[in-house]
């Protein structure tokens, strides 16, 4: 089945060991007489407004919905839905969870970004997105309730592709949340750069890439790329390159180690890199560093 995914698909299948699983899917048009009772499930509980207006009440936060508004609420989060407009509402549920590749057992934790934009929103009980009525996601959604009910030959398996697909959609759409969120806060934007900078220094030995960097604190590499550059002056791979040639240059005085063997050492995958980036950043070979600087 694998490598009939796409590579959206089998990226999203790679990050991480638990995959997402729809437990049920309802469609429901409530008038404004309607009343739901407080409750709580063990899984995820994501609701898509079609029409109509509502708020919802989840473990005492009210979150008021209209048209296109999503909201995802937590597994064991006490919520009910009160109808707001005379007209009543229309709304699509998806109760889901997330199965483990290896024994299928089900979990409370989801796919890699989903759960990474999950902890960054800390305590609260629900995730709320706003998305425009021809939305890929809202697309997809009304995609998955027709494929459920469908007993066509293939659904079954179009519709794990759907459910797939809509999580990478959701996580996608989640992460431009957070990093819109974060462009409206300056604090905030400056403690994550100093965060990847942290980053950075802890782990400038390894072989990390600007993805890497961007991801740590969950932010697209073309803007994370940007904002480092205007708290800092410079590329999040130039300030990568500077600590670890500084660091090379520590080695090169203090210890008798072969330059290839420091090359390595500070996260060079080859010597020849390592001696083409020491001489840009130092002016000197790191032979010739070796010998201006040691007695």
């Amino acid at each position: 089945m694998d490598k009939l995914l796409p590579k959206a698909w089998e990226g999203l299948l790679n990050s991480s060991n638990f995959l997402p699983v729809i437990i049920q899917t309802i469609e429901r048009i409530q008038d404004s007489t309607w009343s739901m009772e407080p409750n709580r499930h063990d899984n995820y509980e994501m609701v898509y407004m079609k029409k109509g207006y509502a708020v919802f009440e989840i473990s005492g936060q009210k979150v008021e919905m209209g048209p296109n508004d999503i909201v995802i609420i937590k597994p064991m989060q006490y919520h009910k839905l009160i109808v707001k407009s005379e007209s009543g509402c229309e709304f699509i549920v998806l109760y889901f969870t997330f199965e483990n590749r290896i024994n299928g057992e089900h979990a409370q934790i989801p796919a890699e970004d989903f759960l990474n934009f999950v902890s960054n929103k800390g305590e609260s009980p629900y995730i709320s997105l706003k998305v425009s009525p021809k939305n890929e996601i809202v697309v997809l959604l009304n995609r998955i309730l027709k494929e459920r009910k469908s007993s066509e030959p293939g659904s079954e398996f179009l519709n794990y592709l759907l459910i797939m697909e809509l999580f990478v959609l959701l996580s996608r759409a989640l992460k431009m949340e957070w990093e819109n969120s974060v462009k409206l806060k300056s604090s905030k934007l400056k403690e994550l750069i100093d965060i990847s900078i942290n980053y950075i220094h802890n782990n400038f030995e390894r072989d990390i890439s600007l993805g890497d960097i961007a991801k740590y604190v969950f932010l697209s590499p073309s803007y994370f790329t940007r904002a480092f550059k205007e708290q800092t002056g410079m590329s999040p791979i130039s300030y990568l390159l500077k600590i670890r040639i500084e660091r090379a240059k520590e080695m090169l005085v203090d210890t008798g180690l072969k330059i290839s063997d420091i090359a390595l050492s500070v996260g060079f995958s080859n010597q020849q890199r390592f001696n083409e980036m020491f001489k840009k950043y130092a002016g000197l070979t790191p032979l010739q560093y070796r010998k201006q600087n040691t007695r």
